[in-house]
């Protein structure tokens, strides 16, 4: 079992917004791909309240690009992140990491 870290680093103001997406429109989504979403968290205290933290569960990398893939394609998924920032950008950066547990760790 393989956990993906993600950090999206919003534009000033627009955290609701991507709140708002994740909870009508990219759950849904992944629902579909079998995509899952171990839990969301922003943050309380740290550099920045304008983020959204989120780890995802995984078989394999292997697994993980197939499915990724094909949501990050899905036609359907593009047209509706498109009209959420028809009036601006909600996400500007995007952490990205892969982990792998140690020996030790009671997550595996």
């Amino acid at each position: 079992m393989i956990h993906e870290l993600r950090i999206y680093h919003c534009a000033p103001g627009r955290l609701p917004a991507l709140n708002n997406r994740f909870e009508t429109i990219t759950l849904g989504f992944w629902k579909k791909y079998g995509i899952r979403p171990v839990g969301f968290w922003t943050t309380l205290i740290g550099d920045s309240n304008q983020t959204l933290t989120y780890m995802l569960e995984w078989e394999s990398l292997a697994e993980r690009e197939t499915k990724w893939n094909a949501f990050a394609s899905d036609p359907e998924w593009l047209a509706k992140r498109a009209e959420t920032e028809a009036e601006r950008i909600i996400v500007e950066r995007i952490e990205n990491c892969i982990l792998t547990p140690t020996a030790y760790s009671p997550m595996r």
